[in-house]
């Protein structure tokens, strides 16, 4: 996906009130927030991200390339509350106003699902290119048990999904325009980016090419490590986890 990324740079807060919903799905019960739009427009569009959270090991691994991407490139940015380090299993435009039928359908995915037990490894860098700078991340390799759940997932979502949404569907701040080949590329998640053409990988932030060219050179030290934490985020710019709608309580 190509962006122009000079020109989102920096995420701010939503500039609307969300609602806090309490919504009981089997094993998945968790605090959820619904964007407010739902009430005022039935045909309010939401994109999300279904995504797995990652322990320590690829917290730790993705907060220092990033912190050392930051060095090079200040205006990049840091891994923070609106930037989360994640796995997206599937990225969907849905009507906010069934956001709680797929928190339900969802659950059912990971309550049944051993998210805790599944075994990554991540073996490279690797970055979006984009004029002069690139968008790095660490590329995971997908095992069957994550393409399984990866599908299982896509299959609970599509029923309630849309086929496209315009820029109030994303977490905007202070810049309200998405960038048309974002809203693109979750249009078109499924199927150009899922199944045999899924590629898992954790985001970890901007940098000038020249500098990632000579990253991507250096050794990399492979690294395994588990999801801890499966949850839907509300989309924003660079396609980052931007706003938490609902967190799903796994199997230990």
């Amino acid at each position: 996906m190509k962006t122009n990324v000079k020109n989102i740079l920096l995420n701010g807060t939503m500039a609307c009130a969300l609602a806090m919903l309490a919504l009981g799905t089997g094993r998945a019960t968790a605090q959820t927030t619904e964007p407010a739009a739902a009430k005022a427009d039935p045909n309010a569009v939401t994109a999300i991200d279904i995504l797995l959270e990652p322990d320590a090991t690829m917290i730790q691994r993705a907060t220092a390339t990033n912190d050392r991407l930051r060095k090079v490139f200040p205006k990049g940015f840091a891994l923070d509350a609106s930037h989360r380090p994640h796995i997206s299993l599937v990225q969907r435009f849905v009507l906010t106003d069934n956001l709680d039928k797929v928190y339900a359908a969802v659950g059912k995915v990971f309550a049944s699902a051993n998210v805790t037990g599944l075994k990554l490894e991540a073996f490279k860098y690797y970055y979006i290119p984009d004029k002069d700078l690139g968008l790095s991340g660490i590329v995971i390799k997908p095992t069957p048990e994550l393409l399984k759940l990866e599908q299982q997932v896509i299959d609970a979502v599509t029923p309630f999904a849309v086929k496209t949404g315009t820029s109030a569907a994303f977490v905007t701040g202070p810049d309200p325009e998405i960038l048309p080949a974002l809203i693109t590329y979750v249009a078109e998640f499924v199927p150009k980016h899922s199944g045999e053409n899924y590629h898992p990988h954790v985001t970890t932030g901007l940098a000038p090419r020249e500098y990632l060219d000579k990253m991507l050179k250096e050794p990399f030290e492979a690294f395994t490590f588990s999801p801890t934490g499966a949850a839907v985020y509300h989309l924003g710019h660079f396609g980052t986890a931007a706003k938490k709608l609902k967190q799903f309580d796994l199997k230990p």
